[in-house]
């Protein structure tokens, strides 16, 4: 075994649903299935190969009298190198998915604090499904640490189905907020080092419908099963309750068992198979039918479309006259399952699955381990699993006589029936194992774990306020600039407050920067973040951070950028003083190319970048790891203030990223109403009644940021009340791209 020291340290995500290892509520709800299981199982897995020294889980701590009380314990020690470790972000209660995306920031910010105060470092992340891939593309470009993602469903395949079905657009966008997955899907495939996937089709037909999609960095590696508990029967599957539950509506129990075993999902295609059994008197005649559909106490109480499923199968029984030779049981545990399938192999029976489209088929997997043959559908996964494993009959699911035929092909030949259990057998043990998919799983991940290619946290630099506490954070043209007397008083408050960091963060170059703080009297700030976060420099030197110009220069191909954009209508460069080394900007028309056309054609390109719109018509496209947020998040850190005692100013879309997560924030009176339009009432967020400087003195009083009552006072409370928002001047001072 390698020494401590070089064993790999893994943090997966993984956020909605709840997440526990022992007893698993699984089938709870949609939130609360295969991704979860597969999670857990792929963390123990992995915590029980050499090569690694510790996994972690990440998830969110629910405390809700709703779930159990396990969901609100901050750790659960797993084994000694697993461990599930719960974290905070948004209302404790219970959220479905749908629900977080305004709690990611939230997260995000607070395993970046987390793994702050550990004597050890994640030398991968490894995020699973949208929301998750959101945090860790955040936490990948802010501290350098590679990411792997698995996206287990995807949101445009999703959209896609959806709008088939019926389900209006603005529907599906408003219960479902698709668009929001669908950037969180771009940005995680964007900064992802490693994307794995379960199938071949599923690089090929849903990851293709990205715009960021680069199949270089995609690989297969299918999900493992649990060997302990799905194996060939033992000889006493007869003598167990759950084989009279099973037999429990059949006239002759002793038959060989056609199972099938899924949700009551239009998808997966049931009625199908008993139409194929319906129609051949020889199949009733040689095996009984069980289903197992779910878990059910009244279909009345069911929802609509596995109400409609169950209609499907009663009326398919009662027109074949099926009554006597199909079992559809109503209820089962998570520890039935593996009994469902060792009964059916111990009658000589067979798995079908004819699912409509089957992204990967753990069920198939499950089936081969227990020593039963798998008929199954000739979409998707189970060609993959087929292949590996030569252990049954594919099919086409809109056809149900090539059911009925492989059905008898393997019922009434002995000698194929054996061949199908003893290939799939050996296969699973050799493809599908737990041990199998983690040691695929390291072959891949191993060479991307660099350990050199983290951010290096170096000691805190010696400055002018090393003694600070909190901070104020604020663009230059919009938040401050525009009303002079406040502006006077918030600078002679921060003054007088000498324990608050002052922070400007610009989207101008330094030399622009300081010409427009020299005219307005702004007094040199602690930290200067200039070009949107590109740069960072420090007081009283304005001394350059050249381990942040290190880590954002990742990927960071400029020339490649303006050579793809080049004569597009709508794009103009900005002139040259107005670039920098790592901020390529543009003059935008929206009337021309949208913000999301430029990011398409970048995607295309293959440009991992960080793309922002600042008052409608100024385009800064930035290297993927830099923005002022993560610039502020790096910044703060070096200097051990903690983000809620951080207040971030702003009032343009380029400023949004600051004010999500853990921050204190306030947007200013005279905003940019559209860019903002997404950030929401928040409890951390203040929409300021007053414009520029004012709006912020009003946010020290809202927050009583400073201490001590009113920072203001009454005087400029009235002064300022009257003040009308304005635009900043789009020529002159903002001559290149503002905040």
């Amino acid at each position: 075994m390698k020494p401590q020291a070089d064993r790999l340290n893994i943090v997966m995500l993984s956020l909605h649903g709840l997440i526990r290892f022992r007893n698993p509520e699984l089938g709870r709800d949609a939130d609360t299935g295969g991704q979860t299981l597969y999670v857990l199982e792929l963390a123990q897995a992995l915590s029980q190969h050499p090569v690694v020294g510790r996994v972690v889980l990440l998830t969110r701590r629910i405390v809700d009298p709703d779930v159990d009380a396990d969901y609100g314990q901050p750790v659960e020690e797993v084994n000694e190198r697993f461990q599930i470790v719960r974290l905070d972000a948004g209302p404790p209660g219970y959220l479905p998915k749908e629900q977080l995306w305004d709690y990611l920031d939230e997260f995000a910010d607070n395993t970046a604090a987390w793994l702050h105060d550990l004597d050890w470092r994640p030398d991968l992340f490894h995020s699973h499904y949208g929301d998750a891939g959101l945090v860790g593309s955040r936490l990948s470009r802010q501290l350098g640490v590679p990411l792997v993602h698995t996206g287990h469903s995807l949101g445009r395949v999703k959209r896609r189905r959806l709008l088939a079905s019926g389900v209006s657009a603005s529907d599906v966008e408003q219960h479902y907020h698709m668009s929001r997955r669908i950037d969180a899907e771009e940005m995680t495939l964007a900064t992802a080092d490693l994307v794995i996937a379960s199938t071949h089709q599923e690089i090929e037909e849903q990851y293709e419908l990205y715009d960021h999609y680069q199949p270089e960095r995609m690989r297969v590696v299918p999900p493992g099963t649990n060997l302990h508990e799905f194996h060939p029967p033992t000889g006493d599957e007869r003598e167990q309750p759950l084989f009279r539950v099973m037999t429990r509506h059949l006239r002759d129990p002793d038959k060989p068992i056609i199972l099938a075993l899924s949700r009551p999902d239009r998808r997966k295609n049931i009625i199908a198979l008993v139409e194929a059994y319906g129609m051949s008197k020889e199949l009733q005649r040689l095996a009984n039918l069980v289903i197992v559909a779910g878990k059910r106490d009244d279909i009345d109480d069911l929802d609509s479309g596995a109400q409609e499923v169950f209609h499907e199968l009663l009326v398919g029984m009662d027109r074949y006259e099926l009554y006597g030779r199909i079992c559809m049981p109503k209820h089962h545990e998570r520890a039935d399952v593996s009994q469902f399938y060792r009964i059916a192999a111990a009658s000589g029976g067979v798995f079908v699955n004819p699912a409509l489209t089957e992204p990967f088929g753990l069920t198939l997997i499950e089936a081969a381990a227990s020593g039963l043959p798998i008929i199954a559908t000739e979409d998707g996964g189970p060609r993959d699993i087929m292949s590996n494993c030569n252990n049954g009959i594919l099919i086409d699911p809109l056809e149900p006589e090539t059911i009925t035929d492989a059905l008898l092909a393997l019922l009434t030949d002995r000698g194929h029936w054996e061949e199908a259990r003893s290939n799939g057998l050996r296969a699973v043990a050799e493809h599908y194992s737990w041990q199998a998919h983690a040691n695929r799983y390291l072959g891949e991940v191993e060479e991307i774990a660099d350990h050199d290619a983290r951010l290096r946290q170096l000691p805190v630099r010696p400055v002018s306020r090393s003694m600070a506490d909190r901070a104020l954070v604020s663009d230059l043209d919009l938040s401050m600039i525009g009303d002079q007397d406040s502006l006077q008083r918030l600078m002679a408050l921060l003054r007088q407050h000498r324990r608050t960091a002052f922070i400007i963060a610009t989207g101008r170059r330094l030399d622009e920067a300081l010409k427009i703080m020299k005219r307005h009297g702004i007094h040199e700030p602690d930290i200067l973040i200039t070009s949107s976060g590109s740069e960072i420099f420090y007081a009283p030197k304005l001394t350059p951070d050249s381990q942040w110009a290190h880590h954002i220069d990742h990927m960071w191909t400029p020339h490649r950028i303006r050579h793809a954009l080049q004569d597009v209508p709508g794009l103009k460069l900005q002139p040259r003083q107005y670039q920098s080394r790592f901020k390529v900007s543009y003059y935008i028309d929206p009337q021309q190319i949208s913000l999301e056309e430029v990011k398409t054609m970048l995607h295309r390109e293959e440009q991992s970048v960080y793309v922002q719109m600042a008052f409608g018509q100024y385009l800064d496209i930035l290297p993927l790891r830099a923005s002022k947020g993560l610039a502020l998040r790096y910044a703060a850190n070096l200097w051990q203030l903690d983000l809620d005692r951080v207040l971030v100013a702003g009032g343009s879309g380029a400023d949004e990223d600051m004010m999500r997560g853990n921050t204190l924030a306030v947007v200013v009176a005279n905003r940019h109403h559209e860019e903002l339009s997404q950030v929401g009432e928040q409890d951390n967020i203040y929409f300021a009644q007053r414009p520029h400087a004012a709006g912020i003195l009003e946010a020290f009083d809202h927050y009583d940021f400073l201490g001590g009552g009113s920072s203001a006072g009454p005087e400029a409370s009235a002064r300022v009340a009257g003040n009308s928002a304005t635009e900043p001047d789009q020529k002159g001072e903002l001559g290149e791209t503002p905040e």
